[in-house]
């Protein structure tokens, strides 16, 4: 089964032996890799005859992987069909020939689909050559101010959550797309839509037929996979949309099919005009939202894709140049943003390539597939691609990991499920921030871990009370609580030498507390020499 998804995030993973630079400690290794490849054929993939014939067979298989994935996306984008096999051939041409990560293959990916739908929808096409185009030189920035290391940084929790999010979003959408109905423009209005939809498909002959097809799509994608035969010759997305195809043609079925406008037309550069509205907020949060997802999906794929071979490391701030130049590239194309996406780079590696000329490659067929047969993009139904979108959603949601991480790391589990719902209930950016922010308060609030111990020199001294660790004013409650169980008569030397760290918060409550509980001590012990004196006198 083939989807835009990480299965897991392995530059989290302490198991991937990757540090900041791309350097590596061990890898895994993996039949057909490029081990065998000479280190004059790694700087000039075109040098070794045998690495050729391997880049070429490896480039074939990635291509017809690619060029289901790349209409169905651009199609459930909002965006003519083409403009997804020019963000596959800019990953192919472009970011493939620039160094960072060797084997691993861009283009546009699930994960993106429904950020670019809601900008799509806002800003127009133009609008959409702006905003990739921005944060392609964005990456770019980055990479040259060595930050690609730190998106390693980023808790796998939000990430997981917001692909969780987004494949929730995507499926919503891509029913009403198995049904030709059009999807309402927000999550939650599409989710209280599905109702309406389901009574409207009933009784409506072509919405069932269909929905049918989308149906037996979906099954396609599920079953291939086992007939080992079938699936060494041809991948399964590609396998199921011709299926379709197929059968749309030779029944003449009532569905919708792909529109087809032609390369040059469907490409249209954004104008000098455009660019002006990046002086809105909404715009700058949109950019920021690309640059982040596409950052962290194309160097969490690269760790991914380290682990399949026993090639070059990645270099991290490399590839996110390459990601940048290659998304300034789309942008001014007005073409879709692109990641590397990990379905299309195992299935490189898998197929045995051993150098970047297996995705330049792939690029090439693309591009030759889309000026030499646009019309056959028209045969191809929309309920069928819709099933392919459908599946690749599924994927992105991580069902096998939410059981394990709710009995071992239950606070990472919530953030990932709040990350996932906030995404639907309102949109992609605030979704990743509310996300990043949960993660960073659970992270201060496992590290604040502070407790009070006491010491008692003996009566007519003050208690030495002692605070260690780290008081933040995440704990200061607790803090507190404890301080306040102390005897209230006794005054109290308080010492803070052995804290690791204090924030402003807690040193004002703790310098406050010592103050005010030494002055009641000293009206305590006052009151009760004054009733000393009294009983004496008496």
């Amino acid at each position: 089964m083939t989807s835009d998804k990480h299965e897991k995030f392995p530059g989290h993973d302490k198991n991937t032996g990757q540090d900041g630079n791309g350097k590596h400690e061990e890898h895994g290794r993996q039949e057909g890799s490029a081990a065998g490849t000479s280190p004059a054929a790694r700087l000039n993939p075109f040098r070794s005859r045998g690495s050729l014939r391997a880049d070429f067979t490896a480039s074939l298989v990635v291509f017809l992987v690619a060029l289901p994935l790349c209409v169905g996306i651009a199609v459930a984008s909002g965006v003519p069909a083409e403009l997804g096999l020019v963000t596959g051939i800019v990953g192919g041409l472009v970011t493939g020939f620039l160094p960072g990560s060797s084997l691993q293959v861009s283009g546009p990916a699930a994960g993106l689909t429904v950020l670019v739908y809601e900008a799509v929808d806002t800003y127009g096409l133009s609008g959409l050559g702006v905003l990739v185009l921005a944060a392609g030189l964005l990456q770019l920035l980055m990479g040259a101010l060595r930050l690609g290391r730190w998106f390693r940084a980023i808790s796998v929790s939000v990430v997981q959550g917001m692909l969780a999010g987004i494949g929730l979003v995507l499926i919503a959408g891509q029913l009403y797309a198995l049904a030709d109905a059009d999807a309402p423009g927000s999550g939650p209005g599409k989710l209280a839509g599905l109702g309406n939809l389901v009574l409207e498909t009933a009784g409506d002959p072509g919405a069932l037929t269909a929905v049918g097809l989308g149906t037996a799509t979906v099954l396609v994608l599920l079953l291939w996979p086992k007939w080992r035969a079938g699936a060494r010759v041809l991948p399964a997305p590609l396998a199921a949309v011709l299926l379709a195809t197929a059968v749309t043609v030779g029944f003449d079925l009532p569905v919708a099919r792909v529109q087809v406008q032609g390369l040059l037309d469907a490409v249209q550069p954004p104008g000098l005009g455009d660019f002006g509205g990046l002086a809105s907020l909404g715009m700058i949060s949109t950019v920021l939202a690309f640059t982040l997802i596409a950052s962290a999906e194309s160097l969490f794929s690269a760790a991914a894709v380290d682990r399949l071979h026993d090639g070059p490391r990645t270099q991290y701030d490399k590839e996110l140049m390459a990601q940048g130049a290659g998304n300034t590239v789309c942008g001014a194309l007005g073409a879709l943003p692109m990641t590397a996406v990990i379905v299309r780079s195992s299935a490189n590696v898998a197929a045995g390539a051993r150098t970047k000329a297996s995705r330049v490659l792939h690029g090439v067929w693309l591009l030759l597939f889309t000026a030499a047969f646009p019309a056959a993009l028209g045969m191809i139904p929309l309920c069928a691609l819709a099933g392919v979108l459908v599946h690749a959603g599924w994927k992105l949601i991580p069902l096998r990991e939410l059981g394990p991480m709710w009995r071992e790391h239950r606070a990472e589990a919530v953030v990932l499920a709040v990350t996932a719902l906030a995404i639907v209930l309102t949109d992609m950016f605030q979704g990743v921030l509310l996300g990043l922010l949960l993660a960073v308060v659970k992270t201060a609030w496992e590290t604040s871990h502070v407790h009070v111990e006491t010491h008692d020199p003996g009566e007519g001294r003050p208690l030495v009370v002692t605070v260690l660790g780290n008081a933040t004013f995440l704990r200061l409650p607790k803090l507190q609580d404890q301080l306040e169980a102390l005897p209230a008569d006794r005054p109290v030397e308080l010492r803070l030498e052995k804290l690791r760290h204090v924030d402003h918060a807690c040193g004002l409550a703790l310098s406050a507390w010592e103050e005010q509980h030494n002055a009641a001590a000293a009206r305590t012990a006052s009151v009760r020499e004054g009733k000393d004196a009294s009983s004496m006198i008496g």
